[in-house]
């Protein structure tokens, strides 16, 4: 390490990654080696920040956090209930990257929801015009015999076809960024198939949803001011 050789006495078991963490790329020696060969004397004193400790097993657990505390509070000079360290167990830190992960997900969904509905207001708003610019259209399809529901039929059928294109492109879109982030980096993705057919259902609903209105617009026309229409 740098310029000082050291023996190697022995193999860890593989744990592999652990967080985004690789632990079998790790090196263990003294701590006392560390504080003669890379930190200096004045600094050494504050250089421990986390100590790791292993417990025998998880029933004696409790008795082991009772244990540590104790004893760093003999040596700190503390009182228990008021110590300057703090202990988490193995579970407390997956606790927290749980609340974590289920705050993140809450916003993505928050996100998710707010650029749904904003896709489904440009929509409906694109099919309303394209009621309006094709009403004579419309009229001469009334005319020659297509019923209401024939032509909200048509306009529901456009806004969807709509809709799945533009999830087509967001699902290519992450896709790639997925596939991307996972070549670039050490983490592995995973594309969920599942996750793929919800964005496409999520896609015909807004689809449909906001297109029913511009459809049922088109359905309600007056053939005879349809016609007249310019």
């Amino acid at each position: 390490i740098g310029t000082t050789k050291f023996t190697v006495v022995g193999v860890m078991a593989e744990k592999g990654l652990v967080s985004g963490v690789d632990y079998d790329g790790f090196v263990y020696i003294p701590i006392t080696v560390v504080f003669q060969k890379f930190v200096p004397s004045q600094m050494a004193e504050d250089r421990v920040r986390t100590i790791y400790v292993q417990a025998e097993s998880q029933e004696t657990m409790a008795s082991a956090i009772l244990q540590i505390e104790s004893l760093l509070a003999r040596r700190h000079d503390v009182e228990m209930d008021s110590p300057d360290f703090t202990v988490q167990t193995q579970q407390d830190i997956i606790d927290t990257q749980e609340a974590t992960t289920a705050a993140f997900r809450s916003l993505l969904a928050w996100v998710a929801g707010v650029s749904l509905l904003v896709g489904g207001i440009g929509i409906m708003n694109i099919m309303l015009v394209s009621v309006t610019e094709r009403t004579r259209e419309i009229g001469i399809r009334q005319s020659v015999g297509a019923t209401p529901a024939d032509i909200r039929w048509q306009f529901l059928t456009e806004a969807l076809m709509l809709s799945l294109v533009g999830g087509l492109i967001g699902v290519v879109a992450g896709v790639s960024g997925a596939w991307l982030f996972g070549a670039s980096g050490d983490m592995r993705t995973v594309i969920v198939p599942s996750s793929i057919l919800l964005a496409f259902g999520s896609a015909a609903a807004v689809g449909v949803f906001f297109g029913y209105f511009p459809a049922t617009k088109a359905a309600q026309l007056d053939p005879i001011e349809a016609l007249r229409h310019e």
